[in-house]
């Protein structure tokens, strides 16, 4: 089962930051968690939220706001920053696509344009790129990328409408449902799971035979599965 950091090493660092994915590849995760999205002159950074007010306090909304101003004010990770560090490092990237967003499926196209661009590095690298939403629609249009693809559900009904080979799934659905796992195995799926930060639920996942977690602790992931 690989360790996938969520949004990098996150219990120790800023979130999505440089220092957090630095931090992921000191701990020895296999890959890397992001969220992508587009700034006001369409360049693509790791942000989760819709603006900055959580992380830092000023209320700037990332869909408004430049680079070169959010740079200055908050320094975001880049994602073509992200993808060197991978691809040198030899770490997988499951990398979602934030939705609803005012350029709707532009995030796609401006996402698999880079990884199309960089394709023969990545291939020569023999990292894994996985493309996941909440988004039905940006799901599909990440089918089409020619990369790995999935649906990411918090609500079990939903892995009926999955149209892609991944299936990216909440932790409390696994916890409510031990059968769901099998059964989406049965179907041919590649089920990830998030967010996974207590051994208690590692167990859970490594029992039923999940291909991936993601985790804000790859660390400690690692260390109490025996893989360090």
């Amino acid at each position: 089962m690989l360790i996938y950091a969520h949004r990098g090493a996150s219990s120790d660092y800023l979130e999505g930051s440089a220092a957090a994915y630095q931090g992921a590849i000191e701990q020895g995760s296999d890959g890397f968690e992001c969220d992508v999205r587009l700034t006001k002159d369409e360049q693509i950074i790791c942000y989760h939220d819709s603006d900055t007010k959580r992380l830092s306090g000023l209320d700037l909304k990332i869909a408004d706001t430049t680079y070169e101003v959010l740079k200055k004010q908050v320094n975001p990770y880049r994602f073509d920053e992200l993808l060197d560090l991978a691809i040198k490092n030899k770490k997988d990237l499951v990398i979602e696509t934030k939705h609803p967003v005012p350029t709707k499926g532009l995030i796609e196209k401006k996402l698999h344009q880079v990884l199309n661009e960089r394709a023969t590095e990545i291939k020569k690298s023999g990292i894994n790129i996985s493309l996941i939403s909440f988004s039905y629609l940006a799901t599909l249009r990440n089918n089409k990328s020619g990369f790995s693809s999935g649906l990411l559900i918090n609500r079990k009904f939903l892995a009926k409408i999955n149209p892609a080979p991944i299936i990216a799934v909440n932790i409390e659905i696994l916890k409510n449902d031990h059968l769901f796992v099998i059964n989406q195995q049965r179907r041919g799926k590649q089920v990830i799971v998030w967010t996974v930060n207590t051994k208690e639920d590692l167990n859970l996942c490594a029992d039923l035979g999940l291909y991936a977690v993601i985790t804000d602790y790859p660390g400690q992931a690692r260390k109490h599965l025996g893989y360090s």
